[in-house]
């Protein structure tokens, strides 16, 4: 591959979808059709290239987000296939937090799902411009036009149709290219690498007309030339139209649909054209801005090589029992051997190796610049959300938001041997996923590990055995739950001690009022800067914080609650911050007391796709598991019920669902919010 790639040709892009809408395949065809591999690899075979992990392969779905590189006609393509599964959504956000662009894959027959809906909201965020891949169509009750309808009532997206389906289900051919008005279909007995474009059938041509009418209309509304073009009737150059829609695209007002079938190889190549013409280079986004770690100023890093060095470790991954990390340059470049500053820990890493990935396939390189997504070894401390730069321009980016685990495992080592293990086993796990959490529990003396969901804890769990050959047994699943309070209460704690020969004296009084539920916890006081000096009111709500991690029912973390220090005094020389903290955690936890605390457990969004015949009998279930019926849909051949059901009545559901459907019914979940139990 060519070293010098300038940074207007490098496109990062990821794709992101539900589970089973097709991305992997996708991403194999890429793969295939810029000669980065010579063979298909395909999900259902347990050989996907993207799907390296043995888990994934069993499982026949994506776990970890995988990184690859492919050269398209002088584009050189930055992927990363992303999870569909809703427990493995950090996968997805620090993999959007990344990158330049985005291709949301949709089932024609599902159209838009549940973790569609997640992962596009999650690139909303990082106002990732998009393209919209509809694939699938070679399948029965393949609906084009209905996912197109649903990308707007569900993402509020404005998909701009640049291509049509030609024929659908069985008759699915190709497709009708509307910028070209041209028709293109693939050959068969070369896997789809050769194809042939022709005029559009008669049969197929006034659709194509109106579409295409619709296409320059929706684009002349957002572009002068275009539109003056337009009102005088004159023939629209394909240049200025593609320059438009590119456009568009970047400034995230319209989202290019394009349509085929992966897994039948059709629709990639444009595809492929599509990713080059449409979505940005590094250089066509505004440049990212971090803060000084010191001053705080806001400092804005250019996507130039010349620039001085700002990167971002998104992930980091054991491979081969070695610490790998990914990183995303945004402005400077990186050389092998050379030492780079962590503002973070205040601390200077070496850069031992700089490696081009494919899955899990290395290439190394000497020198990496702005634009590029490339795996680094020899980063010892420097974790997950961390910025790399030089310590002459040092830069804070910010930092990723990580989600809060809501089930629970006790994991037990089965031999001595294995305790040895497990305790480093699983700190290897706690810095590859942020999402992971384990602590031990001092009544049980237990080890547990909080994770994302079922799915989540079980692949952990399968790593330990297969990769380090620890073998632990595992209790039940376990739901982690909050805690809050019902009324205000009011407590005052006085803390008159001798530490370490000296005494230290604090008497605080602290107000708790519940909140909202959502709203987390807050604290304020009421109590002037004049009474109290600033340090002893930052250990005041250092000593609140603290105590309202463990609550005083379970010892489950207390939320939606805001706590107002009402008054406070010391005596001369004998205030300490060691007192003021003890005393605000003595009064906040007789506060918690007298609050009537209350535990709140986590309400799952479910969406359940059912057969008609079976709709009694499932809507039977779900409400005897608490569940609140929301909406009921009717698809092709399938009702989709939605409904909110507490995380802990739902463990166990796939098997029930299977044995009242015949086994054809399917579920999604993910978490909602948190009410009381």
């Amino acid at each position: 591959m060519n070293k010098k790639t300038k940074i207007n040709d490098i496109r990062n892009i990821g794709i992101i979808a539900h589970i089973d809408a097709g991305k992997t395949t996708v991403t194999e065809r890429i793969l295939y059709y810029t000669g980065r591999s010579h063979k298909m690899g395909e999900v259902h075979d347990g050989e996907a290239i993207m799907d390296w992990m043995p888990d994934e392969q069993e499982r026949g779905i994506t776990i970890t987000s995988a990184v690859t590189t492919c050269l398209w006609k002088g584009t050189e393509i930055h992927i990363i296939d992303t999870p569909g599964h809703v427990d493995f959504t950090i996968e997805v956000e620090r993999s959007l937090r990344v990158l330049d662009g985005a291709i949301g894959v949709f089932s024609a027959v599902e159209g838009v799902e549940p973790q569609s809906e997640t992962v596009w909201r999650q690139a909303d965020k990082y106002r990732v411009p998009k393209m919209a891949f509809i694939n699938k169509l070679d399948r029965v009750g393949a609906d084009f036009f209905g996912t197109v309808e649903m990308m707007k009532a569900k993402l509020h997206a404005h998909p701009l149709i640049l291509q049509l389906p030609l024929g659908a289900e069985d008759n699915f051919r190709g497709v009708i290219d509307l910028v070209h008005m041209q028709q293109i279909t693939w050959d068969e007995d070369t896997l789809g690498a050769t194809f042939q474009t022709a005029d559009i059938a008669p049969e197929y041509l006034p659709a194509a007309e109106e579409y295409r009418e619709k296409l320059v209309e929706v684009l002349a509304e957002r572009n002068d030339s275009l539109m003056e073009a337009y009102l005088a009737e004159a023939p629209i150059e394909k240049e200025s139209l593609l320059a438009a829609i590119r456009q568009a695209t970047i400034q995230l007002e319209l989202v290019p649909v394009l349509c085929g079938s992966a897994l039948r190889n059709k629709g990639i190549q444009p595809l492929l054209d599509a990713i080059a013409r449409f979505l940005p280079s590094p250089v066509d986004i505004p440049p990212i801005q971090g803060v000084h770690p010191q001053t705080g100023e806001k400092v804005v890093c250019q996507s130039r090589e010349t620039a001085p060095l700002a990167a971002l470790i998104f992930k980091v991954a054991l491979m081969e029992g070695r610490k790998f990390s990914f990183v995303r340059i945004y402005s400077g470049k990186m050389k092998a051997g050379e030492e780079v500053y962590n503002p973070s820990l205040n601390k200077k890493e070496k850069l031992s190796r700089i490696l081009r990935m494919h899955a899990n396939k290395k290439e190394r390189i000497e020198m990496a610049g702005a634009g590029s997504i490339v795996g680094v070894v020899g980063l010892k401390e420097s974790s997950t959300g961390q910025t790399l730069c030089t310590p002459d321009h040092p830069v804070l980016l910010e930092e990723i938001e990580f989600y809060e685990p809501v089930i629970s495992v006790a994991v037990e080592p089965k031999t001595h041997a294995d305790q040895e293990k497990m305790g480093e086993v699983l700190e290897k796990f706690l810095a590859e996923d942020p999402t992971l959490r384990v602590r031990l529990d001092e009544d049980t003396g237990q080890t547990i590990l909080s994770g994302m969901g079922e799915l989540h804890l079980e692949v952990v769990i399968s790593r330990m055995q297969r990769e380090f050959n620890t073998r632990v047994n595992v209790g039940k699943p376990q739901v982690v739950y909050r805690e809050t309070i019902a009324q205000t209460a009011e407590a005052s704690a006085l803390f008159d001690k001798e530490v370490a020969g000296q005494r230290h004296h604090a008497e605080v009084r602290l107000r708790l009022k519940p909140l909202s539920r959502g709203s987390g916890t807050k604290f304020q006081s009421n109590v002037s800067a004049d009474t109290l000096a600033p340090v002893f009111l930052g250990a005041i709500e250092k000593g609140v914080m603290e105590s309202l991690e463990s609550g005083s029912l379970m010892g489950y973390p207390v939320v939606d609650v805001e706590a107002t220090l009402t008054d406070a005094s010391h005596k001369e020389s004998l205030g300490s911050e060691l007192a003021y903290t003890v005393g605000a955690s003595l009064a906040c936890r007789e506060a918690l007391d007298q609050g009537q605390p209350f535990l709140l457990e986590p309400i799952m969004d479910t969406e359940v796709f059912v057969p008609e015949t079976f709709m009694g009998e499932v809507i039977g279930d779900l409400n005897a598991r608490n569940g609140k019926i929301e909406s009921i849909e009717h698809r092709i051949g399938v009702q989709v019920i939605r409904a909110t059901v507490p995380l802990s009545r739902m463990f166990g559901y796939s098997t029930s669902l299977r044995s009242a459907t015949q086994g054809r019914g399917t579920f999604t979940m993910q978490f909602s919010h948190f009410d009381r139990i």
